[in-house]
């Protein structure tokens, strides 16, 4: 270790003139408060005969109280960010030196040597001293930043006067380049209105933010609520939308202790704050344990919930992370944000679709992952519900193949990424994930692999997902179009599905399907209007709804367990599970997966939506499909078993594979 960063940071001429001062300072402020003590005492007529007491009891409370701020490390602060916290400190450094001075003077002097009453004074004039200096230099240093800022200073208005609200004001103080011109607060809590906070008024409640606009010409208003529910925060951007002033969201406190200049983080109004998120808090111990060190691999790498995935995992130092996935240019393009975002990572981008065995097994075979996260699918509903035969090829078929493969090469962990649309499904979407769930179940019955699935609902801001082609419609000027008035549905971000599905892998045992909690379903209708609000327009008025009517496969509700799957609470309270009691295993699956793929080769939808009725007894077909199978002239009701003696012994699908063990 080099000695020169040591001395320069000990020895920097600067920081010795800086503590010089400092100390030179608070020495002055402990004689002056002596002194005056007596004087005061004496009403400026000090005896001749306490001259002598008065020099050393002089001497004995600088040295006192130079200690004890020395010992408080008092002569080390910037005295231009002088705080409550520093003014304690600078109390209680002045009390010790005083007791410690005062009980000197008694050994010294004896009881009689000085009257009480200088003790006190001496006390009270050296902790006005001491800390009214540092507060003038902050109040000089504060308003000579003020007055040098350049430019027009934007009137605003805080809303919330809580923590974050008088933590903001700070900021802005502080911050003279954000150019703001605090004029006051807005809070909705009646018992803080006509409160002075920090020198600014709190000037009324929400209710009243239109007249204080156009009373104090308010340019800005700043919403710090991190508290605030999402009816709140409609009901916080209707007003200031009514008002005419522009609006912006800052983050909350724990976002800027953690995150970089506020002038950086004040940002408009998301749909995640008009839903009420709040952040997952993470066990991320239990996560890195699991992951640090391993090679991880994740399919479906380049979709929305695939490469926050990688970014999540990245977190948490892997030895190395394979993303697979069919799709080029969005998987060129994760790996440059890889090596952007995380260089010291190896991250490797494999194209391969998990349709194909060979592909899977040579990208398993060269890096050997002891972890793998399958995110590929086909999700869009009503797509899948014209391309059936895609559905079960990818969604059932490929989940098979990555199973496999997995358990070949001895991948430790499985992690699949279901939804919420598996339950009682009533989609070829939703039935082909209830089946791949039931896959990894039997896979996990007989395996050293662990297989866990973990559910949830729509993603904000996801590739195709509803808010942005929201967002498209009001930028062309609507109008909106939503499927139906009582549409509801589930929803959570990126980065909180992508969290939660790490934190459930952490706690996952095998065998179990988690369950996401996301608060309560949201009105399609209802996101709508919100987000044409954020978009800084009055919906019904500016931008028309449509309504368009169910589609294929849709359901109006969607649930996240059926009732005979009794969820069990884990360590986190956002993640339920429950252990699929399922009568699969894999030899079966195997045969299924013969019956699936002769069904695809045929393009057979009546024995397609047959197959999927007898593994997935809730599903329900919708009209289309059912009007499908009858001018397939198929008897729907009949009644077909899974026959495994009856599956072809030399077909290619059917080749006995070994599960070997891991390849070092």
């Amino acid at each position: 270790m080099s000695l020169v960063p040591l001395f320069e940071r000990h020895f920097n001429a600067e920081l010795i003139r800086h503590r010089v001062l400092v100390n030179l300072l608070d020495l002055a402020a402990f004689a002056l408060s002596g002194f005056f003590a007596f004087e005061l005492r004496f009403d400026g007529a000090v005896p001749a005969n306490y001259f002598h007491v008065m020099e050393v009891a002089l001497g004995v409370w600088v040295v006192a109280k130079s200690l004890a701020f020395i010992a408080g490390k008092l002569n080390r602060g910037n005295w231009r960010y002088t705080s409550t916290y520093d003014a304690v400190r600078v109390v209680i450094a002045n009390s010790a030196g005083s007791v410690l001075g005062g009980v000197v003077l008694l050994v010294v002097l004896g009881a009689a040597g000085m009257p009480r009453t200088v003790y006190i004074l001496d006390w009270l004039l050296s902790c006005l001293l001491t800390l009214g200096a540092r507060l003038t230099v902050r109040l000089v240093y504060t308003s000579r930043r003020a007055n040098g800022a350049e430019g027009v200073r934007t009137r605003t208005l805080i809303y919330g006067a809580g923590v974050a609200g008088q933590a903001l004001l700070w900021e802005l103080r502080q911050n003279q380049s954000l150019m703001c011109d605090v004029i006051g607060f807005i809070d909705d809590d009646p018992l803080k209105g006509s409160m002075i906070l920090q020198g600014k008024p709190v000037l009324g409640t929400g209710e009243a933010l239109a007249g204080l606009v156009r009373t104090h010409l308010i340019k800005r208003v700043l919403i710090a609520v991190p508290s605030a529910t999402g009816q709140q925060m409609v009901r916080i951007l209707r007003l200031a939308l009514e008002a005419g002033a522009e609006y912006k969201m800052v983050p909350g406190l724990g976002d800027l202790i953690q995150g970089a200049e506020l002038d950086k983080q004040i940002r408009d109004v998301a749909v995640e704050d008009i839903l009420g998120r709040r952040p997952v808090h993470l066990d991320q111990d239990s996560i890195r344990e699991r992951i640090e060190g391993k090679v991880v691999m994740v399919t479906g790498a380049a979709g929305s919930i695939g490469s926050e995935l990688c970014r999540q995992i990245a977190r948490f130092h892997p030895a190395a992370l394979i993303g697979f996935d069919a799709a080029e240019t969005p998987l060129f393009q994760l790996g440059r944000r890889m090596a952007k975002d995380y260089p010291q990572l190896e991250f490797h981008a494999e194209i391969g679709n998990i349709t194909r065995p060979d592909t899977l097994q040579r990208t398993m075979l060269h890096y050997q992952p002891s972890i793998l996260y399958h995110a590929a699918a086909y999700k869009h509903v009503p797509m899948m519900e014209k391309h059936v035969f895609a559905a079960v090829e990818n969604n059932i078929i490929g989940t098979w193949q990555v199973a496999r493969a997995a358990v070949k090469h001895g991948v430790e962990d499985f992690v699949m990424i279901s939804t919420d649309k598996a339950v009682r499904p009533t989609s070829m979407m939703g039935a082909t994930k209830r089946v791949a769930e039931l896959v990894i179940g039997a896979f996990q019955k007989e395996f050293g692999t662990k297989f866990v699935a973990v559910r949830f609902g729509n993603v904000l801001g996801s590739n195709g997902s509803v808010v942005p082609i929201f967002k498209d419609q009001i930028a062309a000027g609507g109008p909106v179009t939503v499927t139906h008035p009582e549409m509801r549905r589930y929803f959570m971000t990126i980065p909180e599905a992508a969290q939660l599905v790490l934190q459930a892998f952490s706690i996952g045992k095998g065998g179990e399907v988690f369950v996401l909690d996301m608060g309560e379903p949201v009105k399609i209708v209802d996101l709508a209007r919100n987000l044409i609000l954020l978009s800084g327009f009055q919906p019904d008025r500016d931008i028309k709804i449509q309504f368009t009517g169910v589609r294929p496969g849709e359901k109006l509700f969607e649930e996240l367990n059926l009732q005979h799957e009794s969820m069990v609470a884990t360590s986190h309270n956002k993640i339920r599970s429950y252990v699929d009691q399922h009568h699969l295993d894999a030899k079966q699956v195997k045969e299924i997966m013969l019956r699936f793929q002769g069904i695809v080769e045929e393009q057979d939808v009546a024995s397609l939506v047959r197959l999927l009725k007898e593994l997935v007894p809730s599903y329900s077909p919708g009209s289309k499909m059912l009007k499908a199978v009858m001018l397939a002239q198929t008897d729907y009701d009949k009644p077909v078993k899974v026959q495994v003696a009856s599956v072809p012994a030399e077909s290619t699908l059917a080749a006995n594979f070994v599960p070997a063990g891991r390849i070092n």
